[in-house]
């Protein structure tokens, strides 16, 4: 079934979970698309999963859409989001536009925008878009592309109404679904109950309406992830064998061997 923005809401009024993984290429896509991912995110945790960078901030605009137009092509149900990374909105409101846009034009469903805690310039961008007909995904809690601010801590506490609040206004300003990251349970369980986006969990407890997990990390293709992640594999251990096994055979002379070589 073809997943968009009303089946998503209609997933949260029937109680059914919402699965979300990131994605950054074709084949990738496809794979997940066919488990029955129904939301794929072109994240731009693509700079530190495959692009090499220690942090998001450094992946560029062109980067992200290349890779949505990939994992456009490679989904046929899954939604497909796309992060608008840092320096790509915010600047002006004419920036803003003019590159959401572009990425629906490039096979997104919608984009992704992260409001820090207390944040105000986000709400209008995102009621401009959804006024536009760009459907957004909200982001709060931990924004990654704040981290040089807020750095990498769980969001509750002192903050928890603060949190609340700055969902509650991404809501009315029009998010279909808002990302939480590595905010308290309890924290989320209020925003998921207070707001009618569906609410997507990243280390946010099991009270919100789906959960989303950078798919390296989830594969074990990732060296190191997060206490919130649950390795479902152990990629990285299976990719280090097998090429490890097709060097050895190259070296020994045992690759090609008669099955693989066109005779005359």
């Amino acid at each position: 079934m073809t997943v968009n923005e009303r089946r998503l809401k209609e997933m949260k009024e029937e109680g059914e979970e919402v699965a979300m993984s990131t994605a950054y290429d074709a084949a990738e896509a496809e794979l997940l698309d066919r488990a029955g991912v129904d939301v794929l995110l072109v994240g731009d945790s693509v700079g530190n999963v495959r692009l090499g960078y220690d942090t998001t901030l450094p992946v560029s605009l062109e980067e992200v859409l290349a890779a949505t137009a990939a994992v456009a092509r490679g989904a046929e149900d899954a939604l497909v989001v796309a992060d608008m990374p840092f320096g790509s909105y915010g600047a002006s409101m004419e920036q803003s536009v003019e590159n959401a846009q572009r990425f629906l034009k490039e096979g997104a469903d919608a984009v992704k925008l992260e409001t820090p805690v207390g944040g105000e310039f986000t709400m209008e961008v995102v009621d401009r878009l959804t006024e536009l007909g760009v459907p957004v995904m909200g982001h709060t809690g931990l924004t990654p592309q704040h981290v040089n601010r807020s750095g990498y801590e769980v969001k509750g506490g002192d903050e928890a109404d603060a949190l609340v609040e700055t969902a509650r206004r991404l809501d009315d300003a029009g998010v279909f679904s808002l990302v939480l990251e590595m905010v308290e349970e309890p924290v989320a369980a209020r925003v998921a109950d207070e707001v009618e986006a569906v609410t997507i969990g990243i280390g946010a407890g099991r009270e919100v309406d789906g959960q989303v997990l950078v798919v390296d990390d989830l594969l074990g293709v990732s060296e190191d992830v997060p206490s919130f992640v649950k390795q479902y594999a152990d990629l990285r251990a299976v990719i280090s064998e097998a090429v490890e096994e097709y060097v050895d055979e190259v070296k020994d002379g045992e690759f090609p061997s008669d099955e693989h070589v066109f005779s005359g």
